[in-house]
């Protein structure tokens, strides 16, 4: 299986101004729900990969877009990550009826997610 980039997320310290200046530069589609950590927005670019947007949950972290790379068994690929020198920061979570990620950072210091996406295997 390849592993190609599956989704984007904007983590920022202020939801409301990164909506206003993406939705108007790209004139983006974004559509709000309810999570465990407060409005999610789910991005719709019109093409490429679909994004989101949620207000950091580090505080005082700046502002920054994650990248998610698709993987068949984010467990496994958790494990493998961290045996080969990442960092992991979020272990694998499930996101309920979609599917499982982790967040990690790589030997040099850029941060990464993964993600298992529901029925893949």
């Amino acid at each position: 299986m390849a592993n190609p980039f599956a989704y984007c997320e904007l983590h920022t310290q202020n939801p409301g101004q990164a909506k206003d200046f993406y939705g108007r530069l790209f004139d983006w589609k974004m559509s709000d729900s309810p999570s465990p950590v407060g409005t999610y927005t789910e991005i719709a670019p019109g093409e490429g990969i679909a994004a989101g947007l949620l207000a950091s949950q580090a505080p005082g972290a700046p502002s920054h877009w994650l990248t998610y790379i698709r993987v068949e068994d984010v467990e496994a690929a958790t494990q493998k990550a961290r045996t080969l020198g990442a960092n992991v920061l979020v272990e694998a979570a499930e996101v309920p009826n979609t599917g499982w990620f982790s967040v990690l950072v790589d030997p040099t210091g850029a941060h990464f997610g993964i993600w298992e996406k529901m029925g893949e295997k």
